[in-house]
């Protein structure tokens, strides 16, 4: 007798009926039940909304209506950047390959990384990039970048990323319907990653309207619409992650967090509060695979709006300027400075004819307060300085010595002017150079400069202090970061020019009973804080 056949599916799926597949999918137990007791259970069961206290079903909140309005407000962007001769950005100093090299293509798709490729991730931080970026083009072809949009007025004003239209030789804008319309860029900036284009259209164009970020609190509903991987306009939800998050890609850090998948593509597009007002612009996520997980980026609309509209007027930004260089407070230079708490912004360099320089700020100062704002952390300062009106005197408080003091600043104007370099120093030098005269303190061996340690290290003749010619690797110094060639300027707000002058300032800290001891360096010419622990071991 013939077997019957074998059934393609598990019999219990083909068999059970509707009711019971959904009841064994949903994890529940479905047990037989009479026709008279499932009348009983029908009438002793009230209808929904009938009395006070009866069960109601919940609904999640529905996007139609701010998808509809809103959809055609959001365009693509595809800008082309000016061929390469060297197949799609110069690379680093040092690093040039002859042509034809095997390294050729590793290099390749270490520039296309760079740019916004695969591979963002923890270790890189959060990528942002022309997430649409196509693959390096061939040698002497253009490549082209895919992002978002949104129009902020009928006549074609449109806001995207400046990454997005970076070095474009080339921009076009294509519309919800279909309509691929050429763009200007009337302006952009960098720090905050903005930028402005103007389109032409023959009648006027849907325009979303601008919202309160400050309003918007963690855990409100968010959308974000945009281009994600070039596919056109996509509508995506979720609730605002967190506020004021400092991704350490500019001076002016202030990202809105959201898990609203965003992904590349969606830079430049808007994220819109429950009401399809935006309160953001998509900017950059934080992702192990290139795709969203959860952790996107965008820049507040209180941060944007005052951008756009000088953009709008002038095509350039203006930013108040104050001239210093500044650092946080950790609770190591809090127990040097003998402070309470870690608020505000240490000075550690201030430019001559600056106008802090003009209002008497020095260096080792520590900023709690700007225009009546305090400061409870250093980065909000930047922020405050560049939207302060220009020519403004305004009241700042600072923390000296210990005591509070309150001075006047009149604020000037950032200009854009090419960075000094570093005086540079011979290529073949070698870095282990001992001097004569050294001597060991807090894990470092420390010489006073003289001309050759100043050539040897490439020390600018306007810095003073002790060099470092020996860290031990067992140190709070090392651990600290503190490496061969650093000077160490001051040693508890004092200069130091001896080996003598630090053992003198580290005795004067041990009587005051403090733990640590804060230091003035200098590498390269730049100058940081650093609080070292009195008995030189690791924390």
């Amino acid at each position: 007798m013939p077997h019957a056949p074998v059934p393609r599916s598990h019999p219990i799926f083909r068999r059970l009926p509707a009711a019971a597949l959904c009841a064994l999918l949903s994890g529940a137990v479905l047990l037989p039940v009479s026709p008279a007791a499932a009348q009983d259970a029908a009438q002793s069961t009230p209808a929904v909304g009938s009395q006070p206290g009866a069960s109601r079903t919940y609904s999640p909140p529905s996007f139609r209506d701010l998808a509809r309005t809103q959809i055609d407000t959001v365009v693509n962007i595809s800008s082309t950047q000016a061929p390469q001769a060297s197949g799609g950005g110069r690379l680093p100093e040092g690093m040039d390959v002859p042509p034809g090299s095997p390294l050729e293509e590793f290099f390749r798709e270490f520039r296309n990384r760079q740019r916004g490729g695969q591979g963002n991730g923890p270790e890189n931080g959060p990528g942002n990039g022309q997430e649409g970026a196509s693959p390096d083009s061939p040698q002497g072809l253009p490549s082209m970048a895919l992002g978002s949009g949104f129009i902020i007025d009928p006549a074609g004003l449109i806001v995207t990323n400046n990454h997005v239209v970076a070095d474009a030789a080339e921009i076009a804008v294509t519309l919800h319907d279909g309509t691929k319309l050429p763009a200007k860029l009337l302006g952009s900036d960098a720090p905050t990653d903005l930028a402005l284009l103007k389109v032409e259209s023959a009648k006027p164009l849907a325009a979303a309207h601008w919202g309160d970020s400050e309003s918007v609190e963690v855990g409100d509903w968010v959308v974000a619409i945009g281009n994600p991987f070039g596919l056109g306009g996509s509508v995506t939800a979720g609730i605002l992650s967190a506020r004021a998050r400092d991704i350490q890609q500019g001076p002016y850090d202030e990202y809105l967090q959201t898990d609203a998948a965003i992904n590349r593509g969606n830079s430049g597009g808007p994220l819109y509060d429950a009401g399809g007002a935006v309160i953001g612009i998509n900017t950059a996520i934080y992702s192990p695979t290139g795709g969203s997980v959860g952790i996107g980026f965008a820049i507040p609309s209180s941060l944007a709006k005052p951008i756009i509209d000088q953009l709008k007027d002038g095509g350039k930004v203006r930013r108040g300027w104050l001239g210093v260089q500044v650092q946080r407070v950790t609770p190591d230079i809090a127990e040097s400075l003998g402070t309470n708490g870690t608020g505000g912004a240490l000075v550690t360099s201030i430019s001559p004819g600056s106008p802090a320089a003009s209002a008497g700020l020095r260096q080792g100062d520590v900023i709690t307060a700007f225009n009546g704002d305090p400061l409870e952390q250093m980065r909000q300062l930047p922020r405050l300085v560049a939207s302060s009106e220009i020519g403004r005197t305004v009241p700042m408080t600072l923390l000296r010595g210990g005591k509070e003091q309150s001075i006047q600043v009149t604020v000037g104007e950032l200009r854009d002017e090419p960075q000094q370099l570093a005086m540079s120093g011979s290529s073949g030098a070698p870095r282990s150079a001992e001097p004569e005269e050294s001597k060991s303190s807090l894990g470092l061996k420390l010489a006073p400069l003289t001309p050759g340690l100043r050539q040897t290290f490439s020390i600018a003749e306007d810095i003073d202090g002790l060099v470092v010619t020996e860290v031990d690797r067992d140190s709070a110094a090392s651990q600290r970061g503190l490496d061969l060639g650093d000077v160490i300027v001051e040693a508890g707000q004092e200069p130091v020019a001896t080996a003598a002058d630090l053992e003198t300032r580290i005795a004067k800290a041990k009587e005051q009973g403090r733990k640590t001891l804060l230091m003035l360096v200098s590498r390269g010419g730049d100058l940081r804080y650093v609080p070292l622990p009195l008995d030189g071991r690791k924390g």
